[in-house]
């Protein structure tokens, strides 16, 4: 029997505080789409398919200094259509080498389809987590270059 959302939804947020690429991006089906609304200039707007989620967070969870030890005060909120699933996440953690606190927040709707996420909108607090990495400036000056570029 295929995973419900929900249950899909749990698993993601443990591939997550695990930073298991290859959990989450086995959450994926093969042609899903994951976007990210909320764009920053060092990060992409899309990913287009299961093995450009797995290349993408790799790289990411790899090249981080953030060790999320826990995904808590999970909100989850059903919708009307058994499909998709919203929840509302909180990751604590450390920054490492020093191991100071580290926190962020975000929402992820997902659409899962026979027990596979076909469509994922990730809303993340990604300038509070480049603040908390000390990185805030790196995503200001990519943002402004951007921008003078456009």
């Amino acid at each position: 029997m295929p995973l419900t959302a929900r249950e899909v939804l749990a698993r993601y947020h443990r591939a997550m505080a695990d930073r298991s690429a290859d959990d989450l991006a086995d959450l994926y089906a093969a042609d899903a789409l994951h976007t990210f609304p909320f764009r920053t200039p060092l990060f992409p707007a899309r990913l287009e398919g299961r093995e450009a989620v797995r290349a993408l967070y790799r790289a990411a969870w790899g090249a981080t200094p953030v060790r999320i030890a826990e995904i808590h005060d999970v909100v989850v909120h059903e919708a009307a259509d058994p499909e998709v699933v919203i929840g509302e996440w909180e990751g604590t953690g450390t920054i490492e080498p020093d191991g100071r606190p580290f926190r962020a927040t975000g929402l992820l709707t997902l659409r899962v389809r026979n027990g596979e996420i076909v469509d994922a909108r990730d809303y993340m607090d990604v300038f509070g987590t480049y603040h908390a990495m000390g990185r805030l400036k790196d995503v200001v000056a990519a943002a402004e270059s951007a921008t003078a570029t456009a």
